[in-house]
């Protein structure tokens, strides 16, 4: 069963255009490891900054596989290197009934 995640990066203070570049590349990078459906992502912008990426694993199996495939964890750490892993919950706005966000041009 495919499922869709909403990913939530809060940049480092002055790397936002370093997260965006790596999220640029995120999901084809997936995507070339067979993890990520060909399904459009999606990527918001929320008020503080925080980027939302939308896409669709595989399967669950996929998730777990990325867990342990070293290209994936490479680029996971980039990740880390420029942002925090957030929640959804923690994004401003998603409390609302009907929040609304930036949407970001890859």
């Amino acid at each position: 069963m495919a499922n869709v995640v909403i990913a939530a990066y809060r940049p480092k203070p002055g790397r936002e255009q370093q997260l965006l570049e790596i999220v640029r590349t995120h999901v084809p990078i997936l995507r070339q490891q067979r993890l990520a459906t060909s399904r459009p992502v999606q990527v918001l912008r929320a008020s503080d900054g925080t980027l939302l990426e939308i896409f669709e694993w595989v399967s669950d199996e996929a998730v777990e596989k990325a867990h342990h495939d070293p290209v994936v964890k490479g680029l996971w750490d980039r990740f880390a290197q420029v942002s925090d892993f957030g929640t959804l919950a923690s994004v401003p706005g998603a409390q609302e009934p009907f929040p609304h966000f930036e949407p970001v041009d890859l």
